[in-house]
């Protein structure tokens, strides 16, 4: 289908932002649509429901302007955070998650993320497994950020098991907070990209983003939450249950790991395959398999995995799974 959507008298450059920054975020949530903008015209070339809601949402932006002194690309993300929105992702899985706080958009930057995009709104349990670099932790995490912002939930819980902390902890000075946060530093860091440092700050200061040891979620009920359970292959199989059996109403929980990086005494007491193994196929249960060919790393991560994935051929031992 080919529309022209005509501005009407509203200037372009309101519209469409300083290089066109506005217009090219509001196009990302239609990547099957072909947008050309010429001057106060809006070309639209692709499917009919494509077409008919860019039309729709775009008239929102406009009667949005004429409310604010100026729009921004966060205007944007606002009018897409609506009811539709997660049927939007379910569809495609291609449009923007959240925004960084320098306001650039983090979307699904290949298909295996899509999938595990995809995944978690259909899912209320998603794995999430493959080697380093393939962004699983990553988008996961932006997952639950959407959903605290869209108030889909009421609390954000990233866990992971303390294997090398536990083994330090003695030699590191501080509280035990400050002997476990250089270990969960990692989540720190992608929660920094995508809310500002004083916001985060408070949310975690008021308990609606809570960063801990697994072992700190024996006994609770984890409920309105998004649960995310980073490095489980170092989780033997009783923690792995007793993690997920804290599932509670309204509750999504992702659990991410890397079979090849166990780091465990003894390799074989790793639960994470084998949970997998026992739980797959189940309803509301989704597992997503990332192989190198997905690192999205420095392009070296991806030659230096193989490597060492060659090198473990070499000697016998089963290279990195997807």
């Amino acid at each position: 289908m080919r529309k022209t959507i005509r501005l009407d008298g509203a200037d372009p450059v309101e519209i469409y932002g300083a290089g066109n920054k506005i217009l090219e975020e509001f196009c990302s949530y239609f990547p099957g649509l072909k947008v050309a903008a010429r001057g106060d015209e809006i070309v639209l070339d692709g499917p009919e429901s494509s077409v008919e809601e860019f039309t729709m949402r775009f008239a929102e932006l406009i009667e949005l302007r004429h409310s604010k002194k100026s729009l921004t690309v966060f205007d944007v993300e606002s009018i897409f955070d609506g009811e539709n929105s997660a049927d939007k992702f379910r569809l495609s899985g291609e449009a923007v998650i959240v925004h960084s706080t320098d306001g650039k958009p983090v979307k699904a930057r290949n298909l295996t993320q899509q999938q595990m995009v995809k995944a978690y709104f259909d899912n209320d349990l998603v794995f999430a497994v493959g080697p380093a670099g393939t962004g699983k932790t990553y988008v996961a995490i932006a997952l639950a950020v959407r959903a605290l912002k869209n108030r889909e939930i009421k609390r954000i819980i990233l866990t992971r098991p303390a294997v090398e902390a536990g083994e330090r902890l003695g030699f590191l000075p501080g509280d035990l907070k400050d002997k476990l946060d250089p270990y969960l530093q990692p989540l720190y860091d992608a929660l920094g990209d995508m809310i500002p440092p004083k916001k985060l700050q408070e949310f975690i200061a008021e308990g609606t983003i809570q960063i801990a040891p697994l072992a700190y979620m024996r006994g609770r009920t984890l409920d309105r939450a998004c649960v995310i359970l980073d490095e489980a292959q170092n989780t033997n199989l009783a923690q792995l249950k007793m993690f997920l059996t804290r599932m509670g109403s309204n509750a999504k929980f992702i659990v991410t790991g890397d079979a090849t990086q166990v780091d465990l005494p003894h390799r074989e007491d790793s639960g994470l395959l084998k949970g997998i193994s026992l739980l797959e196929g189940i309803k509301g249960i989704s597992v997503i398999r990332f192989s190198n060919e997905d690192i999205v790393r420095h392009p070296l991560v991806t030659k230096i995995v193989k490597a060492f994935d060659r090198k473990k051929s070499q000697l016998g031992i089963e290279p990195s799974e997807g």
